[in-house]
């Protein structure tokens, strides 16, 4: 027998979320000093959804090509903000550099997949329901991958700076003394990417997996669409990380081989 989906009341969403009781009440027995960030988590938390509900309702009753790309733009714009914000160290160009990453990469991989995976016949006539849920799954992503890369780049590049400056001074290229940092940032960006790919399924079951379970969907054709939401999320974080790290290194580093080290300041 299908399951029927379920519409939940004000009064089980309430129940759910007297759940961070809990959180506070393990930050007040340890005096971890988290009872503000919570509160002002949970509020924020219901009030973005709440309203981000009421928009998409409204984007996808309208389903209007220029709606939809509107808000996946001040999406992107966003996320390549919220990245920097969690980024102890900066330099000039910082934001920029994260923004460009974050679309670059985002917009192509949400491309490919309205283009080559689910093709226009598939949405044509529902473009606000497939092409923002997608949009945002990889956003979502992307933006850790982003915000890690930088951090680590820029503890790398402090923490080396005399190793980076020496290989310089003994006639190594930017690229041969930085080399190392740029790889680290990298791999710590793709990390939790990696590590969500080898427990999901077996210690997880992801967002949209479990959604489509809730309303009914048949498990493989909800497991199919989770395969290709992992790889388009894994393709989008390894590009977004790689081209934000690669531009704050052009950015770090001048024509003439010389870390300008003065750049980087910490917040």
């Amino acid at each position: 027998m299908p399951l029927e989906y379920h519409n939940l009341s004000a009064f089980e969403v309430a129940a759910a979320a007297s759940l961070i009781l809990i959180n506070g009440l393990i930050s007040l027995l340890l005096r971890l000093g988290l009872q503000r960030s919570l509160l002002i988590g949970a509020v924020r938390t219901v009030v973005q959804l709440l309203m981000i509900g009421y928009i998409l309702g409204w984007i996808f009753s309208l389903n209007r090509v220029l709606v939809v790309i509107g808000l996946m733009l001040a999406m992107s714009l966003i996320a390549g903000v919220a990245a920097v914000r969690r980024t102890p160290r900066r330099f000039p160009g910082i934001w920029f550099n994260s923004i460009v990453a974050v679309m670059a990469s985002s917009w192509f991989v949400t491309g490919a997949a309205l283009t080559f995976i689910i093709r226009p016949e598939v949405w044509s006539n529902h473009l606000a329901q497939y092409a923002i849920p997608l949009m945002g799954m990889i956003l979502g992503n992307t933006l850790n991958g982003i915000s890690l890369g930088l951090d680590r780049l820029g503890s790398e590049l402090t923490d080396r700076r005399s190793q980076v400056e020496m290989l310089l001074t003994l006639g190594a290229t930017r690229w041969e003394a930085a080399r190392g940092a740029v790889r680290e940032a990298v791999r710590t960006g793709m990390i939790p990417i990696i590590n969500s790919m080898m427990v999901v399924g077996l210690v997880s079951l992801p967002g949209m997996m479990t959604g489509q379970l809730l309303v009914g969907a048949d498990p493989m054709a909800a497991v199919e669409y989770q395969i290709v939401i992992m790889f388009l999320i894994a393709a989008g974080t390894a590009l977004g990380t790689m081209a934000v790290v690669v531009l704050s290194y052009l950015r770090l580093f001048n024509s003439r081989h010389q870390f300008l080290s003065e750049r980087i300041r910490k917040t």
